[in-house]
């Protein structure tokens, strides 16, 4: 039906232009800003999915961070026993050729300070031992690992993703078997490091005390070799953690981006399909308004 008052090519023609249009705003927003969704109103579920997988994916990094931190702590005592070994190890040597027959008491003296020198030391690895300036060992400072419930490291994005070590009772034994062993570290140990000018022992001063001074220290450092194993198992189970934690967060931001980012080649054609769509919608335009020329030719 010709009209004048309706023309419904017109309007028609226009509602096709306007849909044309919002599409292709769309693809050229997607296509801009890399993203498909960039408002609730584009994909209101997937808006959320998308948002719940971040959250997760954030989690897991800063876990990471965490397990970094956790590796670096359980390092720092790990080399903190690894120097006590060492010591022990010198101790033993002191106390082997102190039982020796062939030595006066002058030298074993000479054997003592050094023994004694020894026992301080390791008193003061105890009590000075810090990582990032948090004291580890030291139970009058809260030392970390003198915590009866153990230090627990967050390993992940859940709240019950959680690694514990505990060895308060391993360095409370530890503790007192080095006391037992030289007179000198029970003398300073408990004193915050600062040393006690009347450390002095009687270990290597005759054969026979030397001789039992060997099997201290040997039990000593199966003890030290105990709390190093722990260390170790919970290093490499972090380092396993760690390992779990970097598979799961890339697949987790690949299936954001599959939620999230923009599939440009089908945003590409998408663009070009509505560029084409609203150069015909605004031919046909013309060509509806152009009806009205029609009604007044019936006229003449």
């Amino acid at each position: 039906m010709l009209s004048i008052n309706t023309n419904a090519a017109s309007m028609a023609a226009v509602n096709a232009i306007n849909t044309s249009n919002a599409s292709l705003s769309k693809s050229m927003e997607r296509l801009a800003t890399g993203d498909r969704i960039n408002s609730s109103a584009d994909d209101a579920a997937g808006k959320q999915i998308a948002n719940r997988m971040q959250t997760q994916a954030s989690g897991m990094a800063m876990a990471q961070r965490n397990i970094a931190d956790a590796t670096a702590m359980l390092q720092t005592a790990d080399g903190m026993f690894d120097e006590m070994n060492n010591i022990l190890g010198r101790m033993d040597e002191l106390a082997t050729q102190a039982a020796n027959g062939t030595y006066s008491d002058d030298d074993r003296a000479a054997m003592q300070s050094e023994f004694d020198e020894l026992g301080q030391e390791m008193s003061d690895m105890l009590q000075n031992t810090t990582n990032g300036g948090t004291n580890l060992f030291n139970p009058s400072e809260s030392g970390q690992f003198t915590n009866t419930s153990g230090v627990t490291y967050q390993v992940g994005s859940q709240s019950t993703d959680k690694i514990t070590i505990n060895i308060s009772t391993q360095l409370t034994q530890l503790a007192t078997d080095l006391g037992t062993l030289s007179a000198a570290f029970s003398g300073d140990y408990g004193t915050d490091g600062a040393g006690s000018t009347a450390a002095s022992g009687s270990e290597l001063l005759t054969a026979d005390t030397a001789n039992a001074a060997i099997d201290s220290i040997q039990s000593v450092m199966k003890e030290v070799g105990t709390i190093q194993s722990t260390l170790g198992a919970t290093m490499n189970r972090l380092s396993s953690t760690a390992t779990n934690l970097q598979s799961m967060q890339d697949n987790t931001e690949v299936a954001i981006g599959n939620v999230m980012d923009t599939d440009y080649a089908t945003e590409a054609s998408n663009m070009s399909k509505q560029q084409v769509l609203m150069q015909t919608g605004i031919s046909m335009l013309k060509q509806s308004n152009s009806m009205s020329g029609m009604v007044s030719s019936l006229l003449q």
